[in-house]
């Protein structure tokens, strides 16, 4: 669990880091909390007048929290291809999000029904079918609360057909996340 001041420093350097794009954030690595230098999966939500303005992360560990939460902000800000770039105007009113993932587990199901039976809506899930795959982190369920819903609207964001879930010939992990935000 991360502390809510850790909490505090992160949404912080998420902001901050917004801000200065495309300059870097100036930081002292030896005031960072050793907790923030683990590896882990992040992603940084942006809403702005509660609607969905940017979201970008990285399912699997690949760098530091903290750095993580700098680079995801600066991409959902500007590189989220659903959107156009964040303005200097947008910014001071942005919401920012995090959320800090635990590592994705197979979920094993015989056919869709079963499928729909095992799901967790505390849970985020990734749909795989060949190359193409998507996530929706679990605060998704809130917009999306029935499952075969939410399954038909995560195969279209993978590029598949809405029905593509019920084929049984996909790959499906979940992960839980522990989220906090302004």
């Amino acid at each position: 669990m991360i502390t809510e001041k850790e909490q505090k420093f992160l949404l912080e350097l998420a902001r901050n880091a917004i801000i200065r794009y495309p300059g870097n954030v100036d930081i002292d690595e030896n005031k960072i909390p050793k907790k923030l230098k683990e590896k882990k999966g992040i992603f940084v939500t942006l809403n702005l007048n509660d609607e969905l303005r940017g979201c970008i992360g990285n399912l699997l560990p690949s760098d530091s929290i903290y750095k993580s939460v700098i680079e995801n902000a600066v991409n959902a800000a500007y590189n989220d291809y659903r959107f156009t770039e964040v303005t200097k105007k947008e910014i001071d009113s942005l919401k920012i999000e995090i959320s800090i993932l635990t590592e994705p587990v197979k979920l094993n199901f015989i056919d869709s029904n079963n499928l729909l039976k095992k799901l967790d809506k505390k849970e985020g899930v990734i749909l795989k079918k060949g190359q193409k795959m998507a996530t929706f982190l679990p605060q998704v369920w809130e917009q999306i609360n029935d499952k075969e819903e939410f399954l038909e609207h995560l195969c279209m964001k993978a590029g598949l057909n809405g029905d593509s879930w019920k084929n049984g010939d996909i790959e499906i992990d979940t992960y839980r996340v522990e989220k906090f935000g302004e």
